[in-house]
């Protein structure tokens, strides 16, 4: 007779339940390796993203320009407007946080360069009627809770909705002898507090301060 003996039902059942607890355990490694790779991936994208458009709003203060038209640099609590020079002439530039589902999206909008009073005149007056979605309007950042803007005044920052420390008249104003509207001079340096919400990937707030250009 043939002694060779086999495996028992019960020692196969044994070890294909020993299988299995293997195989869910390498699947639950794999599983967190996979997820901990693409939180990775999605943080580094908004690190990224933060950083450049970080940038953006950076240049845009270093290219601040007074032309005497309309107002440089305004902020109103939601919305900062300013005039920019670029290389065909002036454009009005405007970043606003606006709603989006439980957080906030912050976004700029950047009207044609333009050559004349009346033109840059007519692009502030279209910058104060923007609703959302108009041409030239970017969503540059999303997930945050609230931002605060500060400019650096008197050796020391202040709200940048607080007025004083008056610009004087240009010399040509003083000279028709004109009444010169007064007007609050350009800060020396800008600084935003940007908030982030809950769920957004990015935790606390960042503070950015930035010179203004000469």
């Amino acid at each position: 007779m043939d002694s060779t003996r086999g495996f028992t039902l019960v020692e196969v059942l044994v070890a294909l339940v020993i299988m299995a607890l293997m195989a869910g355990m390498a699947w639950q490694g794999v599983d967190g390796i996979v997820r901990t790779r693409d939180t990775s991936q999605r943080q580094l994208e908004q690190t990224l993203r933060l950083n450049t458009v970080l940038a953006q709003w950076q240049t845009d203060l270093a290219a601040v320009q007074d032309t005497g038209a309309v107002p440089p640099l305004v902020f109103d609590g939601a919305t900062l407007r300013l005039t920019r020079n670029v290389p065909d002439g002036v454009q009005v530039v405007v970043w606003s946080m606006r709603p989006q589902g439980a957080s906030n999206a912050w976004e700029r909008w950047a009207s044609p360069a333009v050559t004349g009073s009346a033109a840059l005149q007519d692009s502030w007056f279209t910058s104060q009627q923007l609703q959302g979605g108009e041409p030239g309007q970017l969503r540059a950042l999303e997930g945050l809770s609230q931002w605060q803007v500060y400019f650096y005044q008197g050796n020391s920052w202040s709200n940048a909705q607080s007025t004083g420390n008056l610009a004087v008249p240009a010399p040509a104003a003083q000279a028709s002898g004109a009444a010169a509207a007064p007007r609050q001079a350009l800060p020396s340096g800008v600084r935003v507090v940007l908030s982030f919400a809950p769920g957004s990937g990015l935790n606390g707030t960042i503070t950015r301060d930035s010179l203004l250009g000469p």
